[in-house]
């Protein structure tokens, strides 16, 4: 019997997440991933109001029924979302980045996948990996 894989628990930033969904290319692998179940994105009632805003930006020119679809087919059946137990402030120079760190903190997630320099920069925060998606994806190779 081979040793069965444990599923990672991963936090995608909104702009990974977002160019995954939209523009495949070799971010599309961590989709993969998820439709496998070799990883388990978590995200937060606040992670998940930024990822629906930004599809909603101008440039992407999604209609209302385009930004339902992707949310529906790919997000709500394999992500998980998660209730913070508490909020973490003062860690990232962008205040808005620390919601990533809640996240995965109250989501027990090993990885936190960033194109974020510098949010990438803190490297670590308390067991939680922060590293690129090319990063994530030759390990999980």
């Amino acid at each position: 019997m081979g040793k069965k894989k444990k599923i990672i628990r991963v936090v995608l930033d909104t702009n990974i997440l977002v160019s995954a969904l939209l523009f495949g290319g070799d971010l599309s692998k961590i989709i993969d991933l998820w439709l496998k179940g070799k990883i388990i994105p978590l995200i937060t009632p606040e992670t998940f109001e930024e990822f629906q805003k930004v599809l909603a930006y101008p440039k992407f020119s999604l209609t209302e029924e385009e930004i339902k679809m992707v949310i529906k087919e790919h997000v709500l059946p394999f992500f998980e979302v998660v209730e913070p137990e508490e909020s973490i402030t003062g860690i990232c120079n962008d205040p808005d980045d620390n919601k990533f760190l809640t996240c995965a903190l109250s989501g027990r997630a090993e990885f936190i996948i960033s194109g974020d320099k510098e949010l990438c920069n803190l490297k670590k925060y308390k067991g939680v990996k922060i590293i690129t998606a090319r990063e994530f994806l030759r390990m999980s190779n």
